[in-house]
């Protein structure tokens, strides 16, 4: 059968992961957050990811987590699991050892540290489309791997491989996002990784975001993604102006630190994150308690 790409239009949510005081999982908490975003109407739910602390996760820790939110979500919603890495070997590995069950895609980050070229990049996804048993989300974001994923590369990718079929662009490079809008196959998605240029993204051509804010404000977000894809600009602007200094300050002192704040003062879940993470400072955090006030 082949893969419905509609499931990945709209509004993505690079979920958080809950932790006690003491750094274990907080699974209630978990719960919480994946039923706020269902309930905000945000279309999809990407788990394992970077605002996930992810590379904080044991081996055991991942299985636990993808499989809870699976079963909370309960077809609700796709759930995609976030699968990557810079040893090609291992995501491999894990790709034909993994349990995706109730799993509609996988997210895979371009390799990070080892700074591959171009080449190396495309044998990699080369690797991950052979040995994946679902379609694949490529994910560009140079400002953590130090490596840029070139439109031509992802343009590469997107024709050569069928079950290649979106990628999440963190790039912050209009010109580079543009040309891969223009030049992409047909039904090949450009998902935007950035939450404050989803709405020039969309604008341009895009499809949709994988979010951070919406872990927080799933409602408003999801609302000006749709009017976005909808055409409806002017409304969509609105709400987007209505969260850009809330999205600002998401960042201003580390992500997920700052939604986990917001997320705190909505009593979904506490503001602990693991090491090497902190919480946000106290400037961020009172600026950000002052949003809250005036959201």
């Amino acid at each position: 059968m082949a893969f419905n790409k509609n499931k990945l239009k709209g509004t993505g949510v690079a979920i958080v992961t809950p932790f006690h005081k003491d750094g274990s999982i907080d699974f209630r908490s978990l719960g919480k957050v994946v039923e706020h975003i269902i309930k905000g109407g945000c279309e999809y739910i990407v788990a394992l990811g970077t605002t996930g602390e992810t590379p904080t996760l044991t081996k055991d820790e991942k299985t636990a987590v993808l499989s809870f939110i699976v079963q909370t979500v309960d077809e609700r919603a796709p759930v995609i699991a976030g699968v990557g890495g810079n040893n090609t070997q291992e995501v491999v590995n894990c790709l034909k050892g993994y349990d995706f069950d109730g799993v509609t895609a996988i997210l895979s980050v371009s390799p990070y540290y080892n700074k591959p070229n171009q080449r190396g990049i495309y044998q990699h996804y080369k690797a991950i489309s052979e040995a994946s048993p679902l379609p694949i989300i490529l994910y560009n974001v140079p400002g953590r791997t130090n490596s840029n994923i070139s439109a031509d590369t992802t343009l590469k990718l997107a024709s050569d491989f069928k079950n290649i079929v979106a990628i999440k662009e963190a790039s912050g490079n209009m010109e580079q996002i543009m040309k891969i809008i223009k030049h992409k196959p047909k039904d090949f998605l450009v998902i935007s990784g950035d939450d404050m240029l989803t709405l020039p993204i969309i604008a341009c051509g895009g499809d949709g975001v994988i979010s951070v804010v919406a872990n927080a404000f799933p409602k408003d977000f999801s609302e000006m993604v749709r009017q976005a894809i909808a055409g409806h600009i002017g409304t969509a602007q609105k709400l987007h102006y209505k969260l850009t200094d809330i999205t600002e300050q998401l960042f201003a002192d580390g992500n997920p630190a700052g939604v986990k704040a917001f997320l705190e003062l909505m009593k979904i879940c506490n503001a602990n994150v693991r090491l090497p993470l902190v919480k946000v400072n106290s400037k961020v955090q009172k600026r950000i308690i002052e949003l809250f006030s005036d959201y």
